[in-house]
């Protein structure tokens, strides 16, 4: 049981990290806090997060895994703009439920799904409409030797299919991630949202070199008209791609701190209107970046 939880986690979190563009992970349940500031600039991000998912055993090893997220982002915009804020952006906020299933295909193979929905936006109506709702989904083919019965080297291979209502492309993108212990203290992962080197120094400390995508999207409930061009914003997106060193420290086997710091190498917020075009940008300056928090483990 504890191999095939493993692995829809893992797909879980690649879905639900490729629209808000987070890191995989084989977690139940995280808290977590992540700042940075914006050079050469008056704004601020920092961001709350939370979520929970629950498996459920379904026999002949498959597995129902629901899940529950929130996510509240506090963007301050003080930089002079082109539009009337009439009052602030922000904050955003997300609301999502998700729901997972894998089984298993043949002795080496196995089959999972994911998708969700959710409430992304600044509500500054004070409800949620029609255009904060965001739907995601996937299918992945996993083989995987990280198990009991691993290889030498164990080793994850992850391909698959996702969609977002938010990407901007009317068809699924392709996802691939490749996971191997090559040395009795190392591994590695390849792949997207996330890609590591990863050193333990004993089994409650780890360090590990990344670079990673990070990001957020949401409904402006009441469009701003950017002067001259008269174009309408009608949603936010930050896209961020960030190389760093992280920290874990292992309370117990299932109980995690961790810390990871590092600088930007693209940091892309901008305005969109409803083709999801890029009308205004924020910032695009790169800029020292820090998230830290505790999960809980498979």
């Amino acid at each position: 049981m504890k191999n095939s939880l493993r692995i829809i986690f893992c797909i879980g979190l690649i879905l639900v990290s490729l629209p808000s563009l987070r890191a995989q992970s084989t977690d139940l349940g995280r808290v977590e806090f992540t700042y940075f500031p914006q050079s050469d600039s008056d704004n601020s991000f920092r961001r709350f997060k939370t979520f929970l998912n629950i498996p459920i055993e379904l026999g002949n090893d498959s597995y129902l895994v629901p899940g529950v997220e929130y996510e509240n982002i506090n963007f301050k915009f003080l930089d002079d703009t082109p539009f009337d804020k009439r009052g602030e952006l922000d904050p955003y906020q997300s609301f999502s439920l998700n729901l997972g299933y894998t089984f298993l295909l043949g002795e080496d193979w196995r089959f999972a799904a994911r998708g969700g929905a959710l409430f992304a936006s600044n509500f500054e109506t004070g409800k949620a409409i029609k255009d904060d709702l965001i739907y995601t989904g996937g299918v992945f083919f996993i083989k995987d030797r990280t198990g009991e019965d691993a290889a030498p080297k164990p080793w994850r291979l992850i391909a698959g299919l996702h969609y977002s209502t938010t990407s901007g492309f009317p068809f699924p993108l392709p996802v691939v991630n490749y996971y191997r212990e090559f040395l009795p203290d190392w591994s590695f992962s390849l792949g997207v949202p996330k890609t590591n080197l990863k050193y333990s120094f004993n089994a409650k400390h780890h360090l590990q070199a990344f670079a990673t995508l990070d990001g957020f999207f949401a409904n402006v409930q009441e469009n701003r008209v950017l002067q001259p061009s008269r174009a309408v914003a009608e949603s936010i997106s930050m896209t961020i791609i960030l190389g760093g060193i992280g920290y874990e420290y292992k309370f117990t086997k299932h109980l995690v701190y961790y810390l990871y710091t590092g600088y930007t190498i693209m940091n892309d917020i901008r305005l969109r209107d409803g083709n999801k075009d890029d009308v205004y940008i924020i910032n695009d300056t790169n800029t020292f970046y820090a998230r830290s928090g505790l999960k809980f483990k498979i």
